[in-house]
């Protein structure tokens, strides 16, 4: 088990956060006997938690090109037809992850192939699961083509708690099923639109762990 590299700067940021906190309970509050196993305890809370915000398992990814894998870890919220407007214009099966602050944020691209688009639309902080949050939230759009032209359009939300999405990935550049693509801050979701021949393998409310969980299998 790793520390993901994203979580540095909010490690950093807590540790200097704990550090004062402990200097003012001995030197401020001394007289309170509570002062010091509380800032202690808090600070304790504080660190576990970052720690199992920003944890980062590895996994071996068994790739195949005729599935697509689980972008990330979450649960099944949206199993539905709709038209995606943003690239494909054309209707899709869209699947919806959502991502509590309790689960692994590491975002993996669901196949391997060309990197055919990627763009960043800025936007609101609604609750991941929110129906609007796939357009009116913070966000970005990925689309990735396979060696067989089948394309995958792939979007990393941002949720009420989220105010930070990462995504490494450039737009020409080959990429490979399963390898890490990203990192969404807090809570989240990851929406997919798959073609609708596609079959898919899960049902809503199921867990899928990323890179690992088959969501669909292509015809």
């Amino acid at each position: 088990m790793k520390f993901h590299k994203e979580g540095y700067p909010t490690l950093i940021l807590i540790s200097i956060f704990s550090g004062l906190l402990i200097a003012i309970s001995h030197y401020l509050l001394s007289d309170y006997a509570i002062a010091m196993p509380l800032a202690i305890a808090i600070s304790a809370f504080l660190l576990i938690m970052i720690i199992q915000f920003f944890r980062s398992p590895n996994r071996s990814i068994s790739q195949d090109e005729n599935v697509v894998l689980s972008p990330c870890d979450g649960k099944v919220v949206v199993i539905e037809e709709t038209e995606e407007t943003e690239y494909l214009n054309e209707k899709r099966r869209q699947i919806s992850i959502f991502m509590s602050p309790l689960n692994v944020h590491n975002n993996r691209y669901p196949i391997g192939g060309n990197l055919k688009y990627y763009k960043y639309h800025p936007g609101k902080y609604l609750v991941a699961w929110h129906p609007k949050s796939s357009t009116d939230n913070e966000r970005t759009t990925v689309v990735v083509e396979d060696n067989k032209q089948r394309t995958v359009l792939f979007r990393q939300i941002a949720g009420a708690l989220a105010r930070r999405i990462v995504f490494y990935g450039k737009e020409g550049e080959k990429v490979e099923q399963g390898s890490e693509c990203g990192f969404i801050k807090f809570g989240s979701r990851v929406d997919l639109m798959l073609p609708l021949d596609a079959k898919i393998e899960v049902d809503i409310d199921q867990k899928v762990v990323g890179g690992k969980t088959v969501i669909a299998k292509f015809s």
